[in-house]
C-alpha cells in the first residue's frame, strides 16, 4: 500500500519506519525541515532504542522518504495517517489546531476511496467533526496508539490490542490488516532492530465505534496515571507511619484483580500524554457537562509529589536549602528516552532554584531538550562527575541504570550528605552501607 504519516514525533515515525520495512512504500510529512532531513538520512529526531536501525532500512530499500509537500504524497496515497501532535491549552483542553490543519491540507488531494485514520490522541466527539472536512468518498478511522516513549517499536510488535474505530467496517478491516502486515513482518524487524522480542506473541485485533476508539486510550492512560498518584498517596502515608511502599504495593499487586503495574511510587509522572490526556479527559468530560473529581485528584497528587520530595530533603537540612550544592541526575520524563516535556526531574530542579540552591543537573540522553523548561540558573554538566563533584545533595530524578548503582557515583560525591532518590531506584541495603543519608519515597529513610 502506498502509506503517508503526517508528524513525525514518536508515533508517526515509528509507524513510518516499521511500515516501511513490512512491504509498504511510506512518505512521511513534517513542516519541520530539520526533521524532514534526519528522517532521509536513517535518523529519528529524538532517542528510541532501535528506531534508527529500521528507518535506515527503510530508507535503503527506497520504501520510506520525509518531504514536507502535502500534494504530491496525499494524491497517490491508499492510506493517509494524521499523527501531529495534540498539546493541551492553558485551560487542560486538547489543542486541536494541528489535527484540524492536517485533515484540512490533506483533504484537498486526498484521492477515491483513500482512508483518513485518526493516530493522534484526541477528545471524543472530534472524528465527528473531522470527517465534515474530508470529501465523502473517504471513510475516517480512528486508530489509536498504545506505545511507550523508549520501547515504542516493542510496544508496536509486541501489542495487546490494535484498535480500529469508525462507521466504515470495510475500511476499519483493512486498518486493521495493515497493522497485521507489520506482525507478519516480525522476524524481519527484529533483525533489523537488534531488540529482543517474545515470539510467538499475538495481541488482539479489534473493531469498534468511532467514539469509542476515541475514548480507549484517553482511559486507558488516565487510569494508569490514577494507580500511580494512588501510590503516590500511600507513600506518603507509609512515610508518615513507617511502612514500605514497595512492600505494601508489591503484595496488593498480588491480587489479580488489581496487579502491580504503574504501581511505582516516585516524583510523578510527565511526558507527551499521561498529563495532557488526565486534563484533556477531565476538560472533554465538562464539554458534555460530567464532573470527574477522581482524575482532577489525580492530577491533584501528581502535582504535588515534586513539592514533596522536595519538603523529605528540607526536613534534612532543618529546612533551609539556601546555597546547598544540589546534583540532579536525570531531567528525562523516564529513562531510555530524550524527552522532557513535563518532566518531574525539570519541576524539581526549578523548585530548588527557588530555594536558593545551586543546581547542577546532568541527563545521559536529555541535557539538550532539558535545556528549553530548566531555569537559567540550572546549570547543565555534560558529564556524571561534573554534576557530582561538589554536590551536598544528590536527588535520583530519572532511572536511568548507570544511576542505579549507588557505589558507582558516590565516590564521584566528595561532599555528599543525602541521597535523595526521587524514583525509588537505589538498592536501600547498599544505600545503608554508605556514609550519608538516604530518602526515599515511601520507603523511609536513613541517617547519616
Amino acid at each position: 500500500m502506498n502509506i503517508v504519516i503526517i508528524g513525525s514525533g514518536y508515533v508517526g515515525t515509528t509507524a513510518a519506519a516499521l511500515f516501511s520495512v513490512s512491504g509498504h512504500n511510506v512518505v512521511a510529512i513534517d513542516l519541520d525541515p530539520k526533521k524532514v532531513s534526519l528522517i532521509n538520512s536513517g535518523k529519528a529526531p529524538f532517542y528510541e532504542d532501535g528506531l534508527d536501525k529500521i528507518l535506515a532500512a527503510g530508507i535503503e530499500k527506497g520504501a520510506l522518504k520525509a518531504t514536507s509537500e502535502y500534494e504530491g504524497a496525499i494524491k497517490s496515497a491508499d492510506v493517509v495517517f494524521s499523527c501531529v501532535g495534540t498539546p493541551d491549552n492553558p485551560d487542560g483542553s486538547s489543542n486541536l489546531a494541528y489535527v484540524i490543519g492536517a485533515a484540512e491540507e490533506a483533504s484537498k488531494y486526498l484521492k477515491d476511496g483513500a482512508i483518513f485514520v485518526q493516530k493522534s490522541t484526541v477528545p471524543v466527539g472530534t472524528g465527528r467533526k473531522i470527517m465534515k472536512l474530508l470529501p465523502s468518498s473517504v471513510p475516517y478511522v480512528s486508530n489509536p496508539e498504545f506505545l511507550r516513549e523508549s520501547t515504542a517499536v516493542y510496544d508496536t510488535l509486541m501489542f495487546d490490542r490494535i484498535v480500529a474505530g469508525g462507521e466504515d467496517q470495510e475500511a476499519n478491516r483493512s486498518i486493521l490488516h495493515l497493522h497485521q502486515t507489520v506482525e507478519d513482518h516480525f522476524e524481519d524487524i527484529s533483525r533489523i532492530s537488534q531488540i529482543s522480542y517474545t515470539p510467538g506473541h499475538t495481541g488482539s485485533y479489534l473493531s469498534t465505534s468511532l467514539e469509542s476508539a476515541e475514548l480507549i486510550k484517553v482511559t486507558s492512560n488516565a487510569f494508569l496515571a490514577l494507580k500511580i498518584s494512588f501510590a503516590n498517596s500511600i507513600a506518603q502515608l507509609c512515610d508518615a507511619a513507617g511502612a514500605n511502599i514497595e512492600e505494601v504495593m508489591s503484595i496488593v499487586g498480588e491480587d489479580q484483580r488489581i496487579g502491580k503495574a504503574f504501581f511505582k511510587a516516585g516524583r510523578g509522572y510527565g511526558g507527551g500524554c499521561f498529563p495532557k490526556d488526565v486534563s484533556g479527559l477531565i476538560s472533554s468530560a465538562r464539554s458534555f457537562n460530567v464532573d470527574m473529581p477522581i482524575m482532577s485528584a489525580a492530577s491533584s497528587v501528581n502535582d504535588y509529589m515534586p513539592h514533596y520530595i522536595i519538603n523529605r530533603i528540607k526536613e534534612k537540612f532543618d529546612g533551609d536549602l539556601h546555597n546547598e550544592n544540589i546534583a540532579i541526575l536525570g531531567l528525562a520524563f523516564k529513562s531510555e528516552t530524550s524527552d522532557t516535556r513535563r518532566s518531574p526531574a525539570i519541576k524539581i530542579a526549578n523548585l530548588l532554584v527557588e530555594e536558593g540552591a545551586n543546581i547542577i543537573a546532568y541527563d545521559p540522553q536529555a541535557n539538550e531538550e532539558a535545556k528549553a523548561t530548566l531555569s537559567e540558573s540550572v546549570t547543565v554538566a555534560e558529564k556524571r562527575e561534573d554534576a557530582l563533584k561538589d554536590a551536598t545533595i544528590v536527588i535520583i530524578a530519572t532511572d536511568w541504570s548507570e544511576f542505579k548503582v549507588a557505589s558507582d557515583w558516590t565516590p564521584q560525591a566528595h561532599n555528599l550528605k543525602l541521597v535523595a532518590d526521587a524514583v525509588n531506584c537505589l538498592d536501600v541495603t547498599e544505600v545503608s552501607q554508605l556514609d550519608t543519608g538516604y530518602v526515599g519515597v515511601g520507603r523511609g529513610q536513613i541517617d547519616a
